[in-house]
């Protein structure tokens, strides 16, 4: 089954709903040197991380300078998973991951091809997504999905595709792509940073078919 991973929360009401919906992983956006209406100050973000239940993933956002700024931030907030947008080497991204003891995701274009190859070997899973010229994601837009699953199908991390996702469109992009896992934050937003929760529980239905749990 598809994992699913909703990203992008600001406030605990939308945390709770998206745990409510079945997610597997719930993402907070922090330190990141773009204008994000999702982003939260470290010690906002470590709140809404302890929000986030046994069994469920709690994943820190963040596009670091260094790999110090990194497993500073880390030790601040306490994720259960870092992942890291933007410009990082495959050692950064290994010097972090092990004096951390986390397991770190990296970010990669999806028009980059190399880059996601580059960083097989030592990030434990690999989001392609559609990034910007900083290379953030939730920029809402789509990529060519043909082109990810050849890149599920030739890389041992596993996949997740993030980039343009919505309610409508996630079905198709699992079917075309086959990866281990998607990723959505605008997609299921009433406006930015703060979410629709019909549309976080339309998400994970067409995504994995579960059903949100009666409260």
């Amino acid at each position: 089954m598809t994992r699913v991973k909703l990203c992008g929360h600001t406030r605990e009401a939308d945390v709770a709903a998206s745990v409510r919906a079945g997610a597997d992983a719930i993402g907070v956006i922090s330190d990141v040197p773009v204008d994000s209406p999702r982003a939260v100050d470290a010690d906002r973000a470590a709140t809404l991380l302890d929000a986030v239940p046994p069994f469920v993933t709690g994943v820190l956002v963040t596009m670091p300078e260094t790999p110090e700024a990194a497993i500073e931030l880390v030790e601040r907030v306490r994720p259960d998973v870092l992942q890291i947008h933007g410009p990082f080497s495959p050692g950064s991204l290994r010097s972090v991951r092990e004096a951390t003891g986390r397991p770190v995701i990296k970010s990669v274009d999806a028009t980059d091809p190399e880059s996601a190859r580059a960083f097989d070997d030592v990030a434990d899973a690999l989001v392609v997504d559609s990034t910007d010229a900083a290379g953030a994601g939730g920029t809402g837009r789509t990529h060519d999905w043909t082109r990810t699953r050849e890149l599920v199908s030739e890389l041992d991390s596993p996949v997740i595709l993030a980039g343009g996702l919505t309610p409508e469109n996630v079905a198709e992009a699992i079917e075309t792509t086959d990866p281990f896992g998607v990723d959505v934050a605008s997609g299921i937003e009433r406006e930015g940073g703060v979410k629709d929760h019909d549309a976080i529980e339309r998400f994970v239905r067409e995504a994995t078919g579960r059903r949100v749990i009666a409260e």
